[in-house]
């Protein structure tokens, strides 16, 4: 079915659209399983990314292409940046506070598409920005541990590194992001190596670490890169508008964890402001159909 799935033998715009909305609930479950292993996140975020590595090498080998280049190697770079330090910031705030943070990638991408690729910004853009700013301030209003404010700090750094991780892929005019994926999840591994020798998992961990690695990461990364082709822009952003949704969701109803009132404030001004803003950089493309 996989294999199918990959060729393309399996995909029409309705099934392209359930594919990309099966992966957003996937990716949704990060905060949970994250929270479920107590061990260190490096640990956590290397493991992950390893047995993402492997799954997708085995899945999609046939169709790679990796050239080695600058954006390439340095995307895997940012991407390996952005795992590490989501797992770490999870670990370190509230679940809630590390996805919605992180979702302000939008954001830092315009900024760095202005600085790197000489975008030109909108004043939409500038007032998105200032907003979503306003909305990141929220969520440090909360009381907070020492560790909890270090998190949210964390949190903003994977956004921003996610932001840079675009920039690199959108450099790859003529590249495959599968290639990136994959470079940066075995980057991933290779760095957080010695914390896994220092503290290799074990017992009760492995299995919600097979299951980040297989279905959290590989799987939902191959069933997106996929489908992406047959769906609209406009498809993409609200589907994938479920994953910061639901991850806080998740936590809270199978371990208890709540979000403060602030960042639930200042998480409905950054999902909203984010979705709003995508919705509005894509009206052309989210009228024409899928190719």
């Amino acid at each position: 079915m996989v294999t199918a799935i990959i060729e393309g033998k399996l995909i029409n715009r309705n099934k392209a659209i359930m594919l990309v909305f099966v992966a957003a609930i996937l990716w949704s479950t990060s905060g949970l399983f994250i929270k479920l292993i107590d061990i260190n996140p490096f640990t956590i975020a290397g493991t992950r990314g390893g047995i993402a590595a492997v799954l997708m090498l085995a899945l999609m080998h046939k169709n790679l292409r990796f050239n080695w280049s600058l954006p390439q190697v340095a995307g895997a770079m940012c991407y390996a940046g952005t795992m590490i330090t989501f797992v770490v910031a999870t670990v370190m705030t509230t679940a809630a506070n590390a996805i919605l943070l992180q979702y302000t990638m939008p954001v830092f991408t315009a900024l760095f598409g202005l600085w790197i690729l000489e975008e030109r910004v909108s004043r939409f853009d500038w007032g998105v920005t200032i907003i979503v700013v306003g909305g990141m301030a929220l969520f440090f209003l909360d009381k907070l541990s020492i560790d909890g404010i270090w998190g949210n700090i964390i949190a903003i750094v994977s956004a921003i590194t996610f932001a840079l991780l675009i920039i690199f892929m959108r450099m790859q005019k003529s590249g495959s992001p599968v290639e990136t994926i994959i470079l940066g999840n075995v980057i991933t591994a290779l760095v957080c190596l010695p914390f896994i020798i220092q503290e290799p998992p074990s017992g009760k961990n492995l299995w919600p670490l097979f299951y980040l690695g297989i279905f959290q990461l590989g799987l939902p990364f191959i069933l997106y890169s996929t489908a992406i082709k047959y769906i609209t822009a406009l498809d993409a952003v609200l589907i994938q508008t479920i994953e910061p949704l639901l991850n806080p969701i998740w936590v809270f109803m199978v371990i208890g964890e709540a979000p403060g009132l602030w960042a639930v404030v200042g998480g409905a001004v950054v999902l909203t402001t984010v979705t709003v803003r995508n919705v509005y950089s894509n009206p052309k493309v989210a009228k024409e159909a899928p190719v």
